[in-house]
């Protein structure tokens, strides 16, 4: 129910997300092979600073430049991809990341500010500017793809059943079926570990059911 280009972007995500290298350094490897292109993992460890920080995301950034060299020395040519359209200058980001989260949340319109959003108004302002303005609107990852990044981090960390039951609907609402998500756990299962699969499976039987 996942492509293989799929299924390789969970074990990247979570490796980088929880900071385990050692881990992380295969995921890289089989990323590439899978059909990842370069510019398309590296836009997925440049996302998940937005999720785990910056020392994770540097950290796996630097795990991949060590893949890459190594590669490059036994003269595997992998594919590069393409780079990122350049945003318009004039951009209203305030206005396109509220448009970005209202299509994952599936609302019909914002709903009024309330609770962090009031009494911490500047992260929504980064939540809207910042990940779902400068980040989302790169068109290196489809919004599909940095949702599968996204919960897939999200499994990967203590605490964060709330922001991973969000973003298993936002998921959803950019084309995935339950099904597929169902999938998504069983190679967390299989390809990452048990706690993180039990995790994930318990959030989504409490969202589908």
């Amino acid at each position: 129910m996942l492509d293989t280009k799929q299924q390789a972007i969970i074990p990247i995500s979570v490796f980088t997300a929880n900071g385990d290298m050692e881990k992380l350094k295969p995921a890289l490897h089989i990323g590439l092979e899978s059909g990842l292109s370069v510019n398309e993992i590296k836009e997925i460890l440049v996302q998940l600073y937005a999720y785990c920080g910056f020392p994770r995301s540097l950290n796996a950034i630097h795990t991949f430049m060590e893949v890459m060299q190594e590669r490059e020395a036994k003269g595997i040519k992998d594919n590069v991809g393409k780079e990122a359209t350049p945003l318009p200058k004039d951009m209203d980001k305030d206005t396109y990341g509220a448009k970005v989260r209202q299509l994952l949340a599936g609302w019909d319109k914002e709903p009024p500010a309330q609770g962090y959003q009031l009494f911490t108004p500047v992260i929504d302002t980064y939540l809207k500017e910042h990940l779902f303005a400068d980040i989302f609107a790169r068109d290196v990852l489809t919004h599909q793809e940095r949702e599968l990044v996204t919960i897939s981090a999200l499994a990967a960390m203590n605490g964060t059943e709330g922001q991973l039951q969000f973003h298993m609907g936002a998921a959803m609402n950019t084309g995935f079926t339950a099904s597929q998500l169902y999938a998504f756990v069983n190679v967390l299962d299989v390809k990452v570990g048990h706690k993180e699969a039990k995790v994930a499976g318990q959030v989504l039987k409490r969202f589908t059911s």
